[in-house]
């Protein structure tokens, strides 16, 4: 394949609209949860690392991830019964589904970001975009040059491989 095919195949998959991605469900809690339950709920889910906090009727009140816990809580002694409110990001940065992979990918890289929530056209959560869901998309689009890459490109093979 031509590096101008490969090119033009990466400009589509960059451009494909956050809408047509899989994603897993983010994880969520309501208002007033406390910090306690936000970090036993983002123990349990084993993917998350981040919790959002929805209104009942879908509306995103704000963000509590990992690194938020780890920079603030763990060495203090913070009281964990209070609300998630008191430590919650609440204007935390979103993309809306009719955006791209490209937009994600900026998104991600210029905040540091490993996730982030998806909004519909009315505003509500509709979901969370991952790094992991980008690297599928990429993958899937491109698996034979991905097939083709030797397991460490740059080094050489000491033996030959295979029976």
């Amino acid at each position: 394949m031509t590096e101008r095919t490969v090119a033009d195949r990466m400009a589509a998959v960059l451009d494909t609209r956050l809408r047509t991605l899989s994603r897993r469900e983010p994880l969520t809690v309501p208002p007033r949860t406390s910090l306690i339950d936000c970090i036993r709920a983002i123990q349990r889910s084993g993917v998350g690392d981040s919790v959002l906090v929805v209104t009942p009727g879908g509306h995103l009140v704000g963000v509590l991830t990992e690194r938020d816990i780890f920079a603030h809580l763990v060495g203090t002694d913070e009281d964990l019964d209070q609300p998630v409110e008191t430590m919650l990001v609440t204007e935390p940065r979103t993309l809306r589904l009719d955006q791209t992979v490209r937009d994600a990918l900026g998104l991600m890289q210029d905040g540091r970001y490993r996730n982030v929530p998806l909004l519909d056209e009315q505003g509500q959560l509709a979901g969370i975009v991952r790094q992991h869901d980008l690297i599928r998309v990429m993958a899937e689009s491109f698996p034979q040059e991905l097939l083709n890459l030797p397991p460490r490109p740059r080094g050489a093979a000491r033996e030959a491989e295979g029976a």
